[in-house]
């Protein structure tokens, strides 16, 4: 069964980083397009960074462009998030998703693989 663990939440002051990562296991993801999306409280699910099977191309939601950077390791079936300048608006629960698509996909409803989430908050 596959199965996607997120790790690396937690909470930092504004300004601050954290690296989150996604574990892949039970099958290889290094042919799909892997995703993070997030959920701040009463809001809804939107998506935030995406990279393709090879790495060679992403897509990012405006708000994080030139603060965040995703990244994959095929080899340990593993997907970062880098985040850096972190805003309070920032915080959220974030979830890594897999879609057998393999480019950059922006619409949850293209991921067939979906992790349990990691808690961020930013907040000093």
């Amino acid at each position: 069964q596959k199965q996607l663990v997120e790790s690396g939440g937690g909470l930092v002051q504004p300004g601050g980083s954290l690296r989150l990562s996604c574990a892949a296991s039970g099958r290889a993801f290094s042919n799909y397009c892997m995703g993070w999306f997030r959920q701040a409280p009463g809001k809804e699910r939107e998506f935030v960074v995406a990279i393709s099977w090879s790495g060679g191309a992403t897509a990012y939601t405006d708000s994080v462009k030139s603060r965040f950077t995703i990244s994959r390791d095929n080899a340990k079936n593993t997907v970062y998030l880098q985040m850096n300048s972190l805003k309070p608006e920032d915080t959220a629960v974030y979830y890594c998703a897999a879609s057998q698509k393999g480019y950059p996909v922006r619409e949850e409803n293209d991921y067939d693989y979906w992790g349990q989430g990691t808690q961020v908050t930013v907040s000093s």
